[in-house]
């Protein structure tokens, strides 16, 4: 019998267009001999079967069930797919385990953990993993662009602190951007993360494991045509993604124990993928994805092309650990 499957997406943060072609993706990778998949689309306080400009049933929030043709959908399993807020952050993860249903994503405290990006870097250093200098800026804060330049120095990326695909970030060269560029990211957040510039080679790399099986995807060396890996570069094919990277195999190896361990120290779940900066054969931790994008020109699916592993088999994968970790209470 056919599994009834939820494919969440949508989100209340500009993410909110990847994730709906995430989603997608996912539906038509997902084998139908064993699930029935239905997009769920939240937005706001709209929650649909659907999309926003293709609208179904309303979903009962009480059991986050639909009634279509009379019959009522119960779902045996959420693939979670919102990048960024509600569905990143560890928000609808505590609902979803109120209501005793598996998603294919981390649990609630890794989620909240790893979604802010300036407190994931300073748990990570407490098990050696390095990871460029940093400072916080709060909305409402007073600060001092001279302060900032002189203890993060130039050039610096100025971003987001909760948040992903690029939105509201920057790279400045000079102390007078700073205020331009905090405000930029202040229009995405709340949190603003002042970080220091590695010059390095970029990479990332994928993880999932589940009880009996680990997959430390091959890394993928990013080379971007623009300024630095923004949202042009991310999804309007403004960079060479080259799967596997150009560096060793000695370095390969390393690269992917750091990122088995980070999943491990961080308790993840599901699919994550890791990203980096190589410079002089030290890597430099820059965030962890804990819902990565699974559009057609997302860095997983080539990954896992790469590998030679099947799409919908990952799926398979993630969905049937998630309803068996739920089972037996891991």
């Amino acid at each position: 019998m056919q599994k009834n499957i939820a494919v969440v997406a949508g989100g209340d943060s500009s993410e909110y267009i990847v994730s709906v072609a995430s989603a997608a993706n996912i539906i038509g990778a997902l084998n139908k001999k064993l699930y029935r998949p239905w997009m769920v689309t939240i937005k706001d306080d709209r929650w649909i079967n659907g999309t926003i400009d293709d609208p179904g049933p309303e979903i009962d929030k009480n059991d986050f069930s639909f009634t279509r043709d009379g019959e009522k959908i119960l779902f045996d399993c959420v693939f979670m797919a919102i990048h960024g807020t509600p569905g990143e952050d560890g928000k609808l993860q505590a609902y979803f385990d109120l209501l005793d249903i598996p998603y294919t994503t981390c649990g609630v405290l890794t989620s909240a953990l790893t979604f802010n990006k300036y407190v994931c870097k300073g748990f990570l250093n407490n098990f050696g993993i390095l990871s460029p200098k940093a400072m916080l800026v709060r909305k409402g804060d007073r600060y001092d662009p001279r302060r900032i330049v002189a203890e993060i120095g130039l050039p610096c990326f100025i971003k987001p602190n909760n948040g992903g695909s690029s939105f509201g970030v920057s790279r400045i060269t000079s102390e007078s951007q700073v205020k331009d560029a905090v405000e930029k990211a202040l229009a995405e957040d709340s949190e603003v993360i002042i970080e220091e510039y590695i010059s390095g080679t970029e990479l990332t790399g994928g993880v999932f494991k589940s009880t009996d099986r680990q997959i430390l995807f091959p890394l993928t060396e990013i080379v971007s045509k623009n300024e630095f890996f923004d949202f042009d570069a991310k999804y309007n094919r403004q960079a060479d993604e080259i799967t596997p990277a150009r560096i060793s195999k000695d370095l390969t190896g390393k690269c992917q124990e750091i990122s088995s361990l980070i999943y491990d120290v961080l308790d993840c779940r599901g699919i994550v993928r890791v990203d980096y900066i190589l410079d002089n054969d030290r890597f430099y931790f820059l965030e962890i994805n804990t819902v990565p994008g699974m559009t057609d020109t997302s860095i997983i699916p080539q990954q896992a092309e790469a590998l030679g592993l099947d799409i919908p088999e990952l799926f398979t994968m993630a969905i049937e650990d998630a309803i068996d970790s739920k089972k037996t209470g891991r």
